[in-house]
């Protein structure tokens, strides 16, 4: 519906492949954030050579992307139509000043506490309007503001930090790298030779027949369409060629 407000929401899964939920593992903000930060990076190797006097960086890795998300709790009253926590449907018309602990805890345990099936922390799918991130927590530092006169926390700001995850397959897509000194996996396209395949990885169909080694194939002149052909790291295919 437009014009109608949405909440930034976490959701929290048990498994890096984010299909299995977590019971009651889901976090509305009480308000939406007023900016967040991603953070890119890329790491170079720097590393000199002996008997050099300088050398250029080289290309290491793209680590995944940082997020940076400030997040306010305020139960001091001077906010009206709050959702209680984990309630996003039925708004109070009135804050009474309840204080803010049970928002703190729930939010907690989306994204900090301990998954005692898993071992570890929730993993994370962050989204609000064009942003869609996720990953897991790595930092989480929550500042106390207001409070009432028995010592009640009425309002706090929680600035969290969480690292990207990008599942397998997705990971793989993204790079579509060709280099020769990683192992790939390529699917047989009608018109596909051996030698050819083996000629687009490696830049020379040479190793053709080791490739067809690898892969236990013993005609590699007839290659089904839709085949699943893994070549090696050409290092591992020169010692063994």
């Amino acid at each position: 519906m437009a014009g109608e407000l949405i909440k930034l929401q976490i959701k929290a899964y048990s498994d890096e492949m984010f299909r299995t939920e977590v019971a009651n593992g889901e976090f509305r903000t009480l308000l939406n954030p007023e900016k967040y930060n991603l953070k890119y990076k890329v790491e170079q190797n720097t590393r000199q050579g002996a008997g050099t006097s300088s050398s250029a960086p080289r290309y290491n890795r793209t680590p995944p992307e940082d997020l940076q998300l400030e997040f306010i709790f305020d139960r001091s009253g001077v906010l009206i139509n709050y959702g209680g926590p984990g309630d996003f449907d039925n708004k109070l018309n009135v804050d009474e000043g309840v204080g803010i602990d049970d928002d703190i805890k729930l939010f907690k345990r989306v994204v900090f506490d301990y998954n005692g099936d898993e071992h570890r922390p929730n993993y994370l799918v962050i989204s609000w309007g064009t942003l869609l991130f996720k990953g897991v927590l790595t930092e989480l530092d929550i500042t106390y503001k207001m409070f009432k006169a028995d010592g009640t926390p009425l309002r706090a700001t929680a600035t969290a930090k969480f690292k990207g995850l990008i599942e397998d397959n997705l990971r793989v897509a993204k790079e579509n790298n060709s280099s020769p000194d990683l192992t790939h996996v390529r699917i047989v396209n009608e018109g596909d030779t051996l030698p050819l395949m083996t000629h687009r990885i490696y830049g020379d169909s040479k190793y053709y027949l080791e490739v067809a080694k690898a892969n236990n194939i013993t005609n590699f002149r007839k290659l089904k369409t839709g085949q699943k052909i893994f070549f090696p790291p050409i290092k591992q295919v020169t010692v063994n060629a």
